[in-house]
């Protein structure tokens, strides 16, 4: 087990996210019924929503388990951001609630937690919904600033959008 680099560790899941950090809540609905809840926690748990929204991923486990190490990297060729990360709570057990949280390890750009889950609301709706607490934690995320927030806003969205598709191809 690596050494998580912040000390809120399971914020995401048990909330409140803490102070000092910068707060992304987004949610998009993906579909409807158990069809597509199975569907999109499948997805999200075993990395073909990352995937499919044109990230690299390499995991230690074929889907997200607490303990599990996981790498996501972004960008063209050798200009590449990678992020290393260990799942530390996952949301199998939980009736209509499927999903994980992972929390940043030395070499991530930024300091912080962020989950990954859909719900199956009462009226049908599957509900995708991505919460992070982060801080820079390097040299290049200080300086981009204000900038963090909305390329983490927009990967949220396109992460929403990757998922869709997933569960509307069946």
């Amino acid at each position: 087990m690596s050494t998580l680099t912040y000390p809120e560790v399971g914020a995401t899941r048990l909330g409140p996210l803490p102070r000092g950090y910068h707060h992304l809540h987004h949610r998009s609905a993906v579909g409807r019924g158990p069809a597509d809840f199975a569907a999109a926690g499948a997805a999200i748990t075993e990395w073909r929503m990352h995937r499919a929204s044109g990230a690299r991923v390499e995991a230690s486990a074929r889907r997200a388990e607490p303990g599990g190490d996981v790498r996501v990297s972004l960008g063209l060729g050798p200009l590449r951001f990678t992020a290393p990360c260990e799942v530390i709570w996952t949301a199998y057990e939980e009736e209509g609630r499927t999903g994980f949280g992972y929390g940043t390890l030395a070499g991530h750009p930024e300091r912080g937690e962020e989950c990954f889950v859909v719900d199956l609301a009462e009226d049908g709706t599957v509900w995708f919904t991505v919460l992070a607490f982060s801080r820079p934690a390097s040299w290049y995320t200080r300086l981009a600033g204000p900038l963090v927030p909305v390329v983490q806003h927009w990967y949220a969205r396109r992460l929403g959008r990757a998922l869709r598709r997933i569960v509307a191809a069946g």
